[in-house]
């Protein structure tokens, strides 16, 4: 049965509203949790980004739900300081952490000073970190002169389980690519037949573990109140790769989104005012073959969201 999870985005919200967004998540009934790690939004709009691993020790300690967070090691992170700081939440919160991995961002990290790579340099580096991070959390010291360097690191803080370690993964390619190296899978909602393409690519390439979803909301009290937030607040984020990928600053995004238009928002945001519809949509995409989906509703304000999803999207899900 699918496990349905809320997806905290700190891009959108002051990390003290996200903590007390996520424990009422927990209380309407959601059974897990993940967050975005960014260090700039992707418009002026969203207007916030907060540091998600200082927030991920408050709500871990403050609520009961498994957390997961999508991130990218090698530039903005050092492999081994990254290795760290996931091996000190696995070992405070035993089994209540993942983390996905990615390549990365312009947006988030180009603030280094550094060039940004190529997509086939940045996968080669992020395979690096994960053969950095494996055998961290294996004990071991890591000195390696590669597409990273290390030179003799040792975790000496070790949880008793390493953290699995996920790929975060859009096109069927990339999903294929990680399918030799990641415990599990997340994508994010595409039209179904895309998102069918990318779980079954890492499935029929030997990807193991499980396989989770992201899915965009905007919920509001009219479908057209519905489709000015999703356009509002995500129209930036429809633009696709790879110029999502290479973009370095929100006023690029907002250039970009400047010609995305309202029904344009509805191949990545479901929208509406129906909460049938919304949990209908939501239970179709779970049925591709999805252990967990996280719904991000992508207004700034989630109290009404929350209270819909207490009093009659999760009970309606739990009866599909």
């Amino acid at each position: 049965m699918t496990r349905f999870g809320f997806h905290s985005s700190h891009e959108q919200i002051p990390p003290g509203r996200l903590l007390e967004a996520v424990q009422a998540a927990e209380r309407a009934g959601f059974g897990a949790a993940m967050c975005s790690d960014h260090f700039a939004p992707w418009s002026s709009v969203q207007g916030e980004s907060g540091y998600a691993w200082s927030w991920l020790g408050a709500a871990l300690a403050t609520t009961d739900l498994r957390f997961g967070v999508v991130t990218a090691p090698g530039q903005r992170y050092h492999p081994a300081v990254h290795a760290q700081k996931m091996a000190t939440l696995a070992s405070m919160f035993p089994g209540r952490f993942w983390a996905a991995l990615g390549s990365g961002q312009n947006l988030n990290e180009h603030v280094t000073g550094g060039p940004w790579p190529t997509k086939q340099q940045r996968e080669e580096r992020l395979l690096a970190c994960v053969e950095v991070f494996r055998a961290l959390f294996a004990g071991e010291e890591v000195s390696v002169d590669g597409p990273v360097r290390v030179d003799r690191a040792r975790l000496w803080t070790l949880p008793a389980e390493p953290p699995p370690l996920l790929a975060a993964a859009v096109t069927p390619r990339t999903a294929a690519w990680a399918a030799s190296w990641a415990d599990g899978l997340i994508t994010v909602n595409q039209p179904p037949e895309v998102v069918r393409e990318v779980i079954e690519a890492y499935r029929g390439a030997g990807g193991r573990g499980p396989a989770n979803l992201q899915v965009h909301v905007a919920w509001a009290p009219t479908d057209e109140e519905a489709l000015r937030l999703a356009h509002e607040q995500w129209a930036p984020v429809v633009v696709g790769s790879p110029v999502a990928w290479d973009l370095a600053l929100p006023s690029d995004f907002e250039s970009v989104a400047s010609f995305v238009r309202p029904d344009d928002v509805a191949s990545g945001v479901v929208a509406t005012s129906d909460h049938h519809r919304l949990a209908d949509e939501l239970a179709a995409l779970a049925s591709l073959g999805f252990d967990e989906v996280y719904v991000h509703h992508v207004g700034q304000e989630q109290e009404a969201f929350l209270d819909l999803a207490a009093t009659r999207l999760l009970p309606a899900l739990a009866g599909a």
